[in-house]
């Protein structure tokens, strides 16, 4: 059996390379860019005016107050042409207006007085008072967003201002999921004597909808061996990320390890030191990564959290260390001396600010109640951790 860490490391060795695509900027909400994102054009585009006011020469404020005749408007609109402001007169210009060569300034209309078609600059402003200059921001081809990075609402709008209209994203993982035991039924159907409802499924559907993937379809499969086998086989052959509920331990109906094995799939790890979520197993079979979860749903949802979601966003270029916080722990703690614990908990803040992290009744591995109120997963480490246990490292539960 191995450690936390030691199972992590392994994971991320053996994880597959997921592609590169191309998509329109504005359908790549949420997904990781794969190469840097780079302006079309200057940022602004061209020279404008920063604010509603008068486009002028700065020279031709010889006093103040200084009274200049317009010499025509400017909208922030398309222009027919470029213009070009007349030594000693004034141009309106408007915000995001194009500004006419050989003006240098813009006064906003506050520090003026309007009279028919002359304006009067009432205070004084420096050269290149409320000018946005070409490329001021970006120069043409600079980088906008550094491969690795999430498309956020912000990004895209800044990705679109760029006329980044096509982007290169990683490709999102094709992922299967298969719900093992005959005990187990799909979530609304009528249950028989001996039966339970699936929660595995629904769980893993919405943690991974949580995270911005597409909605899944849940294969539930059969004790049985050849079931297993053909059930594997398909998913294998269609997904990137294969995830199985049940099936991993030792009894006489757990056939995932030994099943996959014979499919050809190398072994990365079974059985972690930790509680709940002990008896995970992965194995990689050519492009294709399985996570073989626990039945009981509390091992399910740690394994997600910490294995499943690290995986992801290592998949996707995404950093798993940003995910990990820090609270104070609870008193007493308890601790074993080979063993992490994972515990369910509420993590809030002191008047002072200080995180503090408090576990709740029902941690048994069967137990789902008290997701109800828990908003962290709480990583205690074993005694043989050389590790202080005053803050402890802890996972949120509500991203």
């Amino acid at each position: 059996m191995i450690g936390v860490d030691e199972a992590l490391a392994r994971v991320a060795a053996a994880l597959p390379t997921l592609p590169a695509e191309t998509v329109a900027t504005r359908a790549a909400l949420g997904r990781v860019l794969a190469a840097p994102a780079c302006t079309a054009h200057p940022l602004p585009l061209f020279d404008q005016s920063a604010v509603d006011g008068y486009a002028l020469r700065h020279a031709d404020l010889h006093t103040i107050p200084a009274t200049l005749p317009l010499a025509g408007m400017v909208a922030a609109s398309a222009q027919p042409a470029r213009t070009r402001l007349a030594p000693g007169t004034a141009a309106r210009i408007f915000t995001g207006g194009l500004l006419p060569d050989n003006a240098d300034t813009v006064v906003r209309q506050e520090l003026t007085r309007r009279d028919g078609d002359r304006v009067t600059v009432l205070e004084a402003v420096a050269p290149g008072t409320d000018l946005r200059r070409e490329g001021e921001e970006l120069a043409q081809g600079s980088v906008v967003a550094a491969a690795g990075a999430q498309v956020t609402p912000g990004l895209l709008a800044a990705l679109a201002l760029a006329g980044a209209h096509r982007i290169a994203v990683r490709r999102v993982p094709r992922i299967a999921v298969l719900i093992t035991g005959d005990e187990v039924v799909p979530h609304g159907a009528a249950l028989k004597l001996g039966q339970v409802p699936d929660a595995n499924g629904p769980l893993i559907d919405a943690q991974l909808t949580r995270w911005g993937f597409p909605p899944l379809s849940i294969d539930y499969v059969a004790d049985r061996e050849e079931a297993v086998r053909e059930a594997l086989a398909r998913a294998f052959d269609r997904a990137d990320l294969v995830l199985t509920s049940g099936g991993v331990s030792v009894g006489d109906f757990d056939f995932i390890p030994a099943v996959s094995e014979q499919l050809g799939a190398q072994r990365v790890l079974w059985k972690v030191a930790q509680k709940p979520g002990m008896p995970l197993y992965v194995a990689r079979r050519g492009a294709s990564l399985l996570f073989g979860l626990p039945g009981n749903p509390a091992s399910v949802l740690v394994n997600l959290q910490v294995y499943v979601r690290d995986a992801l966003d290592r998949m996707l270029g995404r950093d798993p260390a940003l995910r990990w916080r820090h609270a104070r722990a609870p008193a007493p703690l308890r601790r074993e001396k080979e063993k992490t614990f994972w515990l369910r908990a509420v993590v809030d803040a002191d008047p002072q600010g200080q995180l503090h992290a408090r576990t709740l009744s029902g941690q048994a591995s069967h137990m789902l109640g008290n997701l109800a109120r828990a908003n962290a997963l709480l990583r205690v480490p074993g005694l043989h951790e050389d590790t202080a246990t005053d803050v402890l490292r802890w996972l949120s539960l509500d991203g």
